[in-house]
């Protein structure tokens, strides 16, 4: 006697794999309905990468939060909450252009992101440093601290300009990553200094 699944056993499980793409279709259907409602505000999804799981989340103005596995992503879906609306949607068809373009950067396809951005994470010097370097620090290039201070015009802020690096609410899109010490050092990351060097060799800057 077979001891292999029989035709019922086959058709059950068949019958479960359905009934789960339906109802993450009717789902997904129902994120979408919500958000063009207005009933959300933040729509967020999840994605494999080489540094591990990221979550990312999007407004109405774009791309607002970048997160590694290092911080807990239900930490960072109520500061979402608590930042911007209790209104937050796992809506990952939302997110569909920010995974692609994640991915083709992650894969070496990619060196700059046209994505819209959503800055209110960030604000004061904090936020002017984090426009600077979006801006002038492309792709396989690095700045120090106090360039980047500079470049926002406090020179001697290169501390400060080192915190905005490091409460970076965007990652990998905003390359805080690319901002190294004075003399050659890595500084710091807020995802960890093995991120940051991965993302410095994919880049060819190191």
């Amino acid at each position: 006697m077979s001891n292999g699944p029989n035709d019922r056993d086959l058709e059950s499980a068949l019958s479960v794999s359905v009934d789960d793409e339906a109802a993450e279709r009717a789902a997904e259907r129902a994120a979408a309905r919500a958000l063009d409602e207005g009933l959300a505000d933040v729509a967020y999804a999840t994605l494999d990468s080489p540094l591990g799981r990221l979550l990312v989340a999007s407004t109405e103005r774009g791309l607002v939060r970048v997160s590694f596995h290092t911080e807990q992503h239900e930490d960072v879906l109520n500061e979402l909450v608590v930042r911007i609306s209790p209104r937050v949607l796992e809506a990952p068809a939302r997110l569909d252009e920010v995974r692609r373009e994640l991915d083709e950067y992650f894969e070496g396809e990619r060196k700059s992101f046209d994505l819209a951005l959503d800055w209110r994470l960030s604000r004061g010097f904090r936020s002017e440093v984090l426009h600077k370097l979006y801006r002038n620090v492309p792709y396989g290039e690095t700045a120090t601290y106090a360039e980047m201070a500079a470049d926002a015009g406090r020179p001697r802020a290169y501390r400060a300009a080192g915190s905005a690096m490091g409460s970076n609410p965007i990652p990998v899109v905003v390359p805080c990553h690319r901002v190294v010490a004075t003399g050659g050092g890595l500084g710091g990351y807020g995802g960890g200094l093995d991120m940051k060097r991965f993302l410095l060799k994919l880049e060819g800057a190191l």
